[in-house]
């Protein structure tokens, strides 16, 4: 009986298997071998921070948009032509500081010629009231007849309307003046002209726009999901994209109570200080607000963690000086720190300073680097 044929191509493909499992087992070891220190390397130096544990708060990290707590379009509250307008766009000014100013020959020859007739006005007064003094005089002796007297008190009356026309009028026209000059109703920045000098502006006309900038806020889109766990007055951590380092601490100043139509998201409202102005309006921001009670974590300075997304770790550093790689998933950040979770206790040494270069079982030399206190927690 002869064999079957086909028996030589069984073999070969045995071969062919056997041989792929090997090239197989070999490059597993080999990666085994590249992802652990090889053996007889010298300690790498590093510096260290020892975890920590802190009551610290539930949050929720939404963008938001900066924007000022007083903005205007300031206005004209005269008619006029533009003669003056010393600011331009980007300008800081203060309260009281002129923006522009507008041409006042036309009242200036309104209130002379209203106070040329409101001298006349004077004088005719104190004639009639000398008159209706006689009138009276002679009234008591039967000289002058009841109508004769009444026709002075007239006299004396219309004069006196007269002068009281003439003054109102002399400080209308005083107040144009005044309004001629165009200031600034608080302390900002010029964010746009609106008119420029040689333009006529009608009553109301826009002159400028400008903001406010020392005292800025900012407007994040919440959730309904999220809703009942935000508290105004409670604090809030803000970081911007101009300034990645950065972290301000803001308070909720205003929780809008009426969701918008179509993301049903609530308009919350952070207020942050802006002293010298480097925060502008429009910026983007990163807010992270307290949503949740308070609750016992483990925390570690940002430094520490390496990673991203879900594929995050720190290093820890063990009792004979080698380091392990822990995963870890980070929650509320506070300052400098944030909160993890993954196999760590408080206490523990975790590498802070040269992590992106370390192998799990490497061998260091740690030096301490302290970092600032952390806060109570951005809900305190």
């Amino acid at each position: 009986m002869q064999p079957p044929r086909n028996r030589p191509v069984v073999r070969r493909c045995v071969r062919a298997t056997l041989l792929t499992a090997l090239v197989h087992a070999l490059i597993g070891a080999s990666l085994v071998a590249l992802a652990e220190a090889p053996p007889g390397m010298p300690p790498g130096p590093v510096r260290y921070t020892e975890a920590r544990e802190q009551e610290v708060q539930r949050t929720l990290t939404l963008p938001g948009t900066v924007a000022s707590r007083t903005a205007s379009t300031v206005a004209s509250e005269v008619a006029g032509l533009v003669v003056a307008l010393p600011v331009r766009e980007g300008d800081r000014v203060t309260t009281g500081q002129v923006l522009a100013r507008l041409r006042t020959s036309s009242l200036d020859l309104r209130l002379q010629s209203v106070a040329g007739g409101l001298k006349e006005a004077t004088a005719r007064l104190e004639q009639a009231e000398r008159q209706l003094q006689r009138a009276a005089e002679l009234r008591a002796s039967g000289v002058m007849s009841q109508s004769q007297h009444d026709e002075a008190h007239s006299e004396r009356i219309m004069a006196e309307g007269r002068v009281d026309s003439l003054s109102a009028e002399r400080k209308r026209i005083e107040l144009d003046l005044l309004h001629s000059t165009i200031r600034a109703p608080f302390a900002g920045a010029v964010l746009a002209r609106r008119t420029e000098v040689g333009q006529w502006i009608e009553l109301g006309g826009p002159v400028l726009e400008m903001a406010a900038i020392g005292d800025i806020e900012v407007r994040v889109d919440v959730p309904e999901r999220w809703y009942g766990g935000l508290r105004a007055g409670s604090n809030a951590a803000v970081r911007f994209e101009a300034s990645p380092g950065a972290t301000l601490l803001g308070k909720v100043s205003a929780i809008v109570p009426r969701a918008e139509p179509q993301a049903r998201t609530f308009p919350v409202k952070v207020r942050i200080p802006n002293p010298d102005g480097r925060i502008g309006v429009g910026m983007l921001a990163q807010v992270t607000l307290p949503t949740g009670d308070r609750e016992r974590a483990t925390i570690v300075p940002r430094d520490a963690v390496v990673g991203a997304g879900g594929d995050q770790h720190v290093y820890l550093i063990n009792g004979d000086n080698t380091v392990e790689r822990v995963p870890v998933t980070t929650g509320a950040g506070h300052g400098d720190w944030v909160a993890v979770e993954g196999a760590l206790k408080a206490g523990q040494k975790i590498v802070t300073r040269g992590n992106e270069r370390l192998m799990p079982g490497m061998a260091v030399v740690g030096e301490p680097l302290d970092y600032p206190p952390p806060p109570a927690g951005v809900g305190s």
